[in-house]
Formats: C-alpha cells, sequence, structure tokens
C-alpha cells in the first residue's frame, strides 16, 4: 500500500490533493502536514513511498525540506509543489535532488502521471536496495574469533579509501571473500568487482587478459580487446593468486600501479585508468622474492595495507557458527528443510584437521546433510566425515 505525504501550508490545497489521490487510487494511503517542520518529524518516524512538498512556506521552506530528506532518507522521492513566481526555484530544486514539481493549481493528469511514475521509481530503488543485501550476503564473512574480529576492523578501517590490499593465507580460507567485502563498503562499490585468477591464466596470455590487445598483436589477436584493468576502471581489480604471475606481467602491474596507466599489448598509446588494487595470494611472498619469482618493488606497492586470513584450524571456535550458516544456505539451495547438528557432531567437527579449511567445511556439511538423518550425529560424522 503506497504511502503519500502531502507536505503543504493552504489546507484548501491540502484537501484537494488528499481527494484527487485518494480517488484515484484506494490504496494510496495520504497523509499531512501543514508545515516543513512537522512534514520532517513525520519522514522521520514513518517510511513514506512518495512526499509531495509546497516550496513556500513559513518556518521551514520546501528547498530546506528537500535538502534535510536527502541527508535523512534519500530514497524517498519528492515532489515540489510551485507557485507560478517560484518556477525558477522549482527547478533548482532538480539539480537539488527533488524527483520533478508540479505548479498550483496541479493539472489533473501531470498530478497522477507524476505520482504512478515516481511510486514506481521507488519500487524500483527498494527492489535494488533488497537485490544487493541479497549479493552481499552471498559474500558474508562468518565468524566471532579474534582473528576474524580483527579483519573486519581493518576493513571497516580501510574499505572508504583506494589504499591497495594485499591478502594472504591458506587455499579454501575465504581471500575472496575478504576482496569482495572491502569492494562492498567502498565508495567504489558501484563500480565493477573484477576478478582475475592469475593461476588459471597461461603465462603468454596473463597480459592480454590484464591489459587488453590490438588487432594483430599475435596470432589469434583478430580484433582489438579491452583488457581487465580497463574493464575495472571505476572499481576495483582482484588479482587472485598473484604469486603465479609472470614477471613480464609483474612489471606492466607495477607501472599501472605507479602511473595509473596501462598499454594493450601490441600498442604503445597510454590509457588512463582508475582502479582499486587488490591481491591475494596462498605464495610467502618474502620467500619469492628471495628466489627471484617475485618483484620486490611490486610487493611495496601491493603490500600498503597486509591482511592474513587464517587457517580453520587456527579459527575452530568458529566452526559451529560456520556449519549453522552452511546448513542454513544449503537447505535454502536445494529446497529442503534445514538439518540440525547435534552437540556431539558439532564438537567431532571441530577436532578434525581441516586441511581444506573452509571450503573442506563447506562440502563436508553439504555430504553431511545429504546422507544423514533429520539430526545429524555424531555416528554421521564419523560415517562420512572423512570420506
Amino acid at each position: 500500500m503506497p504511502k503519500i505525504l502531502i507536505i503543504e501550508d493552504e489546507a484548501a490545497i491540502r484537501r484537494v490533493l488528499v481527494k484527487i489521490l485518494s480517488e484515484e487510487n484506494d490504496t494510496y494511503q495520504v497523509e499531512e502536514a501543514e508545515d516543513g517542520l512537522i512534514g520532517i518529524e513525520k519522514i522521520k518516524k514513518d517510511d513514506y513511498d512518495l512526499v509531495l512538498c509546497d516550496i513556500k512556506m513559513p518556518k521551514m521552506d520546501g528547498v530546506e525540506v528537500l535538502e534535510a530528506v536527502k541527508k535523512i532518507k534519500p530514497e524517498i522521492p519528492m515532489v515540489m509543489i510551485s507557485g507560478h513566481g517560484d518556477l525558477d526555484t522549482a527547478v533548482n530544486t532538480m539539480r537539488l535532488g527533488a524527483f520533478d514539481y508540479i505548479s498550483k493549481p496541479p493539472d489533473l493528469n501531470r498530478l497522477l502521471n507524476t505520482v504512478r511514475i515516481a511510486l514506481d521509481r521507488k519500487e524500483l530503488v527498494v527492489e535494488n536496495k533488497m537485490l544487493k543485501k541479497k549479493v552481499s550476503k552471498n559474500y558474508e564473512m562468518i565468524g566471532e574469533s579474534e582473528a576474524i574480529s580483527q579483519i573486519k576492523d581493518i576493513i571497516e578501517k580501510v574499505a572508504h579509501t583506494d589504499a591497495r590490499v594485499l591478502i594472504t593465507g591458506p587455499n579454501g580460507t575465504g581471500k575472496e571473500l575478504v576482496a569482495h567485502w572491502l569492494h562492498q563498503k567502498s565508495e567504489r562499490s558501484k563500480g565493477p568487482m573484477i576478478e582475475v585468477n592469475c593461476a588459471a591464466i597461461p603465462s603468454e596470455l596473463i597480459e592480454s587478459e590484464l591489459f587488453g590487445h590490438v588487432k594483430g598483436a599475435f596470432t589469434s589477436a583478430n580484433k582489438d580487446r579491452a583488457g581487465k584493468f580497463e574493464a575495472a576502471s571505476g572499481g576495483t581489480i582482484f588479482l587472485d593468486e598473484i604469486g603465479d604471475m609472470s614477471l613480464s606481467a609483474q612489471a606492466k602491474v607495477l607501472r599501472a600501479l605507479q602511473e595509473s596507466r596501462i598499454q594493450r599489448v601490441g600498442s604503445d598509446k597510454d590509457i588512463k585508468v582508475d582502479v582499486r588494487v587488490v591481491a591475494a595470494t596462498n605464495k610467502n611472498l618474502k620467500k619469492e622474492i628471495e628466489e627471484g619469482n617475485f618483484r620486490e618493488d611490486l610487493y611495496h606497492r601491493l603490500a600498503v595495507i597486509l591482511i592474513k586470513v587464517p587457517s580453520l584450524n587456527d579459527r575452530r571456535e568458529d566452526i559451529p557458527l560456520l556449519i549453522e550458516y552452511f546448513a542454513k544456505k544449503i537447505a535454502t539451495e536445494q529446497g529442503t528443510v534445514q538439518k540440525n547438528f547435534s552437540s556431539k557432531a558439532v564438537k567431532l567437527l571441530q577436532e578434525y584437521d581441516w586441511t581444506g579449511n573452509i571450503r573442506e567445511l563447506r562440502n563436508v556439511v553439504e555430504r553431511l546433510i545429504i546422507l544423514g538423518e533429520k539430526e545429524v550425529s555424531e555416528k554421521d560424522v564419523k560415517m562420512f566425515a572423512s570420506k
């Protein structure tokens, strides 16, 4: 049921607007406020799908109301009501974020059309927010251990900056989750998050993958192609398993970090890119530097902020939370009833040696849910967990 607030100091105009909207659609829930101050208090206390607001009012004019609403609840569309002498101000409110404006006396068709479009827009904004929340839950970091709490604290401190981050830790610990959290909590979250698995791309193709190429640069280069750095411009590029990157590609990444410019393979033309770089590795890069496999200058460029993700064996206190999270997620994915794990089953899982870390735990939980009884027991764990 759409909820609409009318902020207007002239009682006669308020009555007309209420009548028009109520007769147009009986699902509209229309409320009134006789001045801007009362209107703002109502908006603070309640959620509205649309606000119609007069411009010229005592105590607090419409422009001030608009500016205040954009700070406290920016998702609410604001339609400004302007008198004949307020048209310039009404147009200016559009620059300040108003959805539209209508003139007094209101034209019936224009008013109703504006209201319908504004309500549709609010619905889309809400849907998009819900979708973003669902997306972000795919990268939720589960755990209350000291190690995970420290990682979350670091993310909160550095996410809003453009500082480069190097994430280290064994395979399966969730390094990509850290990268996604950094992106989603950053000012770049509206931009793209481009992932590159450096270990999965052949060394002879990594430069083309990262920086693109021009037609004719090599045998199969049939046309110009943009690389991952260009695709990530305005957002974040996540270089996973960067310890497996060739030395020649490392040199080009170093230049990109130093100058915010790249060159496509086969071209000498510079292309400016605006990218935040987050990298991850399961290797000891300092050892790789000693062995001549990794550039020391690139390491120092990447490791402005260093985040070490612990193995699951080093955060066993998080295992009960992870089991509950995976059990719920798997039940949702499979459309089945969530299975509980007995306390003895959980304790046994806490004592396992998790060489595959969280990835292995997730697989074991799924196996136990599929093969176990209504409640996963200690016996089920002994039968199926080690297979």
